[in-house]
């Protein structure tokens, strides 16, 4: 008797565990693919851009979930900038990555700050702030993808 009931018991709670794994591998591979979809985008506006070298800030480090939904909406801000409106896809494809990441730390239980909110920036250098943000997202979501393995911790 005890071996149908645990051969039951298997049976019924197996399939979901499966799923949630399933699911969060499935959640992971799309969230890489926003993420090298965003940088496809960042090169393809970088072609059509002079060349600039603007000193970018050292992008914070990734240590899991939490850092990555935190920085990625700062990001998602910076982007939305009215000096940044050539940028409109990209802060599409990094708010979207945004939420893939934060819906996946919610899922894993993991601390999830509220959104920041937007700064208002008086940019006096609109120019500069542009190829800015746009440094900083494209060397974030690089190395992002060097440290992906940090989606699977908080």
């Amino acid at each position: 008797m005890s071996i149908l009931l645990a051969i039951l018991y298997i049976s019924v709670a197996l399939p979901p565990d499966c799923t949630v794994l399933s699911t969060n591998g499935d959640s992971i591979d799309s969230i890489l693919t926003i993420a090298q979809t965003t940088l496809v985008h960042i090169e393809k506006l970088r072609m059509t851009l002079p060349v600039t070298q603007p000193k970018v800030p050292v992008s914070p480090p990734i240590k899991g979930l939490t850092s990555i939904t935190q920085y990625l909406a700062v990001l998602d801000n910076d982007l939305k900038n009215p000096s940044t409106d050539h940028l409109i896809q990209i802060q599409s494809d990094v708010s979207s990555l945004e939420g893939r990441v934060r819906s996946l730390a919610v899922t894993m239980n993991c601390p999830v700050q509220d959104r920041p909110a937007p700064q208002t920036h008086g940019n006096i250098f609109p120019e500069t702030h542009f190829h800015l943000t746009l440094a900083k997202a494209q060397l974030y979501l690089e190395k992002f993808l060097r440290n992906k393995d940090k989606l699977k911790v908080c």
